[in-house]
């Protein structure tokens, strides 16, 4: 049995079915965000309330994460992304259908824990199936699908919400989530070197804990959670300010503010080459200046300068994100799609805090709140940076000690 290889058919249909599980998976999660306002006029509820419909999501595939990546080492990786991937189009749908914010709540938890399936799996089965050589550009369309999914679940929702209610987008995101599940079902060849293991859920609890005796990897984890916390609160309530005076936006409009995030894919092949030159914790103090200059510009009234501030904190966000995430694979020895996991885990339920929590600060201070808030978070990724430096130099010194010990008994 033969890995996939770059350049053969099979490495084409495989990487044109993550392509497609990637857009899925996150045009699904994040389409939710630019119809918060909808949501809050329709039900006559708070911007706080209105966030739930998000955080409600990306808690419950936090949680799943955890669970569904252990199940395919069960019961197989492409019958567990299928099956995911089906699902979550469907109740997507259903969500569509939703008559109260409390059904439609229900709906969206539901879609977070099947949606689960696949990030937890899909970096599995392309390190099992893929050549070695070939995984860095399979990993590549596939996070590229995660993005333009992001980007393309907001814009396409915005735009249907003003000509068809979010009704209209929410099911229309559906329908091209249920073609996008039938082309990764058709594409994607079946596992051949995927093994069934039994379940042992004792090993698995412990392994976990091993990894939270890390300072470092603890470290990593907070710095995911007070990313993607900061970046959800940021742009779950952009629209509020920009639909109202002195910008007053149109829906439409204020979707294609999401394009900004393209730029994160930008960012995160930038800081790829920084880092192999200069290092990892000077790049990502830099990126993380970045993203609070960002923060701290989006405070200008000036709608350019807004929109400008949008932009430099998703540059920097991302290439803060991807020096953090790769970081945890690397210093990580045994058990590494745990450790992924968990840190996948923090990550995500950093997006539901964060998304929850800038709704009370956005209802009392306002956008400055909102501000201040994720300018605290960003205060506390620094400290994280530092004691990570630290951890990361005792690390180091205690490998070299290890190191002339055995070349010294030898």
């Amino acid at each position: 049995m033969s890995y996939i290889k770059k350049g053969t058919p099979a490495f084409r249909k495989t990487s044109f079915a993550f392509f497609a599980a990637g857009f899925n998976t996150f045009a699904i999660l994040y389409c939710a965000q630019p119809l918060m306002l909808a949501f809050t006029k329709e039900f006559h509820i708070s911007p706080t309330t209105s966030s739930l419909s998000l955080s409600v999501t990306t808690i419950a595939l936090a949680i799943s994460m955890l669970i569904f990546g252990s199940l395919s080492e069960v019961w197989g990786r492409k019958p567990v992304m299928v099956y995911s991937m089906l699902a979550a189009s469907l109740l997507c749908l259903l969500t569509a259908c939703s008559p109260t914010f409390h059904v439609l709540l229900f709906f969206r938890t539901a879609v977070g824990i099947t949606l689960a399936g696949l990030p937890s799996v899909a970096m599995a089965y392309l390190g099992e199936e893929i050549e070695a050589k070939s995984l860095g550009s399979a990993m590549g369309l596939y996070i590229s699908g995660n993005a333009i999914g992001a980007v393309g679940g907001r814009v396409i929702a915005g735009t249907l919400s003003d000509y068809f209610g979010w009704h209209g987008a929410i099911a229309g995101i559906g329908i091209i989530s249920i073609a996008a599940t039938v082309i990764f079902w058709i594409s994607l060849p079946p596992s051949q070197h995927f093994q069934s293991r039994k379940l042992e859920v004792g090993k698995l609890g412990k392994s976990l804990l091993d990894h939270l005796k890390d300072p470092g990897l603890v470290c990593l984890y907070g710095l995911g959670f007070l990313l993607l916390g900061s970046n959800v609160a940021l742009f779950n309530y952009i629209g509020y300010v920009l639909t109202a005076p002195p910008y007053s936006l149109s829906q439409t409009i204020v979707s294609w503010v999401f394009l900004i995030l393209i730029i994160g894919m930008f960012s995160s092949m930038w800081t790829g080459r920084l880092v192999d030159r200069y290092g990892k914790q000077k790049i990502l103090m830099i990126n993380l200046s970045i993203t609070l200059a960002g923060v701290i510009l989006t405070l200008d009234p000036a709608l350019l300068a807004k929109i400008a501030g949008l932009g430099l904190f998703t540059f920097g966000f991302f290439g803060s994100h991807s020096i953090a995430s790769s970081w945890v694979g690397q210093r990580t020895l045994t058990n590494k799609a745990q450790a992924s996991s968990l840190y996948l885990f923090l990550y995500y339920t950093g997006s539901s805090v964060g998304g929850t929590l800038g709704g009370v600060f956005w209802s009392m201070f306002s956008w400055r709140g909102l501000i201040c808030m994720i300018i605290v978070f960003l205060l506390i990724a620094f400290i994280l940076s530092g004691f990570l430096l630290k951890s990361s130099v005792k690390a180091r010194r205690v490998t070299n000690v290890k190191e002339s010990y055995q070349m010294k008994e030898s």
